[in-house]
């Protein structure tokens, strides 16, 4: 039986970026979090991207988490009117309090936090140690060479196409969260081939 999904946790920049899409698809996010009854669980920033997810989703009515670092708090880059605000020591702690709370990932456009966070839970998914959906939302083609890169690497038998498919990808925030809502699993060998040691 499937758990129902309650709370996303969304990974995006500090920075709003070049295009006004990004901001427009954060903003569209948020208000479907809210809509959805999903609570945004995020890094809990005032600035970029994040700020704008978190602002939108607040304004429409949903439920917002953002876990941060003290670090980040002394700089003043905290977002002080959240529904739950939790400061930790520091960005392991961070990462591990979002993913405990988090029934789902999703990106949105950002830089290299951004990835960091979007590899790590992707890799927890393909090894196993996890079972919830990754997302990635692929804003006016924003991770569109990215996904050129990890289709050389299935073409260089270092991923294989499965794992790759245990990523969501979508350029709609609405069919994002709908696919990310009816996600199941499928089981797969990480390893293309496995050496005899004994």
């Amino acid at each position: 039986m499937t758990t129902p999904l309650t709370h996303v946790c969304v990974y995006c920049g500090s920075n709003t970026g070049t295009r006004p899409e990004y901001a427009e698809a954060a903003q569209q996010l948020g208000r479907l979090l809210a809509e959805r009854s999903l609570t945004l669980v995020y890094g809990g920033g005032n600035i970029g991207l994040m700020g704008i997810v978190a602002d939108t989703t607040l304004a429409a009515g949903g439920r917002v988490e953002g876990i941060i670092p003290q670090a980040l708090v002394d700089k003043e880059v905290a977002h002080l009117g959240l529904t739950e605000l939790v400061t930790v020591a520091n960005m392991h702690e961070r990462k591990l309090e979002m993913a405990n709370r988090a029934g789902a990932f999703i990106a949105l456009p950002g830089g290299i936090g951004t990835l960091e966070e979007l590899f790590e839970v992707w890799t927890w998914l393909q090894l196993g140690f996890h079972a919830k959906p990754v997302a990635l939302l692929n804003t006016a083609g924003y991770y569109d060479h990215l996904l050129k890169f990890i289709d050389h690497q299935v073409d260089e038998r270092f991923l294989k196409p499965h794992q790759r498919d245990l990523l969501q990808v979508s350029a709609d925030p609405a069919a994002l969260l709908d696919r990310i809502a009816s996600y199941q699993p499928e089981a797969g060998d990480k390893w293309y081939s496995r050496r005899n040691l004994a």
